[in-house]
């Protein structure tokens, strides 16, 4: 009797395998593929999602910061409107002391810091307005009193108005005409 020699370095070939057996391979590889496109999609569609919220995220901040700013620069300028207001009133008292100089002086420094602080003003969006003439709208003007004179006209303004990027700070305070009796 012959004995087969079996090499342990060489691997055992396999019994040729069934026709079943090949179709099963390739339905099992079939369903593998088609599972692993599945995951492959739901990740994509994971990685999409995810990217739109953080478009969207980063759009709100940017928007909520914008509006953060504005608010605050609002508030800012309402505090410095006064000021303003005062530094005009000095100037306005000042101006018919040229006689002296050193009034002339004062005025002169006052007008100064006025246009620069105007200037600051103007540089961040603030504008000034005064309606005189204009037809009163309660929007725009605050009717501190009526007189004789054109009906719903502004005869007078008692305080400007000011404005940051078209809406009202403060509204102009004004005199308004009403029709005699």
């Amino acid at each position: 009797m012959a004995h087969e020699h079996i090499d342990p370095e060489q691997p055992e070939t396999p019994a040729p395998e069934s026709p079943a057996a090949g179709e099963t391979v390739e339905r099992d590889l079939s369903e593998l593929l088609s599972a692993v496109e599945s995951e492959r999609d739901e990740y994509l569609e994971l990685a999409r999602r995810t990217q739109a919220d953080f478009d969207n995220y980063r759009k709100r901040v940017a928007r909520e910061s914008a509006e953060a700013e504005s608010r605050g620069r609002s508030d800012l300028v309402q505090r410095l409107l006064p000021v303003v207001d005062n530094l005009e009133r000095a100037l306005a008292a000042a101006q018919p002391m040229d006689r002296d100089h050193a009034a002339n002086h004062i005025a002169e420094g006052i007008r100064l810091v006025f246009e620069e602080l105007s200037g600051v003003l103007r540089g961040a969006g603030v504008e000034s307005y005064e309606p005189t003439g204009e037809q009163f709208d309660p929007d725009w003007h605050e009717a501190m009193m009526t007189r004789p004179g054109e009906a719903g006209q502004v005869l007078e303004v008692l305080e400007k108005g000011y404005r940051l990027n078209g809406q009202v700070l403060r509204p102009a305070r004004v005199i308004v005409g009403a029709a005699e009796e």
